[in-house]
């Protein structure tokens, strides 16, 4: 028992991390095997959800994540789901699926932004991979230390663990206040890069809290308050606006229309 002890112990510290902020996260799996229940959670989406086929609305959205992805390189799917929820995601593998639902609520290409950008953040800032960790430390954690002691590769077989409470795991589960509140800050920054304007992120939480009232929407139900993160990005503002400042001078002024 008290060498199995140690063997966890050493592994959970050496798969601490950080953010980008410099937040303490849990790491477990590489890149690769991330972006592998990515890509295999977008597909198990794109077989149980309708796509939206509107060359108009596809255009639109596309446009929007295109000048956000641009900003960070790398090859990015892009889909629209046709579904009533108020709500968007992106995953490691370069996957992203935004809800008709959202564009409801997402008034003009500079709120819509605001949301890709914020999910993008979360993939940046390995908030998956954290995710995914720490579910696997917390459930399974007996399971891990046996593929663990039992050698022979002991990443493939933290990934098969992880893999095997189903595929869904990297979507579903919801995200810590803090990675929420860390996506807010670098989402805001990477959507004004990208040449929207960041004062719009304001607006859209409004928005979300009009549309919010006694039936909720999907999108905040795993969310920080609206009025905490509203006054957050207010503070971050001045910084927001020297970035987008910057890219609209150098010429980035997406109209997605």
């Amino acid at each position: 028992m008290r060498k199995f002890c140690i063997v966890l112990i050493t592994v959970f510290v050496a798969a601490c991390a950080t953010s980008p902020t410099g937040r303490p996260q849990l790491k477990l799996f590489s890149d690769q095997e991330v972006a592998q229940m990515g890509v295999a959670s977008y597909e198990k989406i794109k077989q149980e959800t309708p796509i939206e086929r509107s060359r108009s609305v596809n255009n639109y959205v596309r446009c929007v994540a295109n000048s956000i992805t641009q900003q960070v390189g790398g090859q990015w799917e892009v889909n629209v789901f046709a579904q009533d929820q108020v709500n968007a995601f992106a995953l490691p593998g370069g996957k992203i699926g935004v809800y008709t639902g959202l564009l409801k609520v997402a008034d003009g290409q500079s709120q819509l932004a605001t949301v890709i950008g914020h999910e993008v953040a979360h993939v940046l800032a390995d908030h998956g991979n954290a995710r995914v960790s720490t579910q696997a430390a917390t459930s399974t954690a007996v399971q891990l230390a046996g593929s663990i002691l039992g050698g022979g590769g002991g990443g493939g077989q933290l990934a098969m663990a992880a893999l095997g409470v189903g595929a869904q795991v990297g979507v579903l589960l919801p995200f810590s206040r803090g990675q929420e509140a860390e996506a807010d800050i670098l989402g805001v920054n990477l959507m004004a890069r990208a040449g929207f304007d960041p004062r719009q992120s304001v607006a859209l939480w409004q928005n979300m809290q009009r549309q919010g009232g006694n039936r909720g929407t999907s999108y905040l139900s795993t969310h920080p308050s609206e009025g905490d993160r509203i006054q957050a990005l207010q503070q971050h503002m001045p910084e927001a606006l020297q970035i987008y400042n910057q890219a609209r001078a150098a010429g980035r002024r997406p109209n997605c229309g």
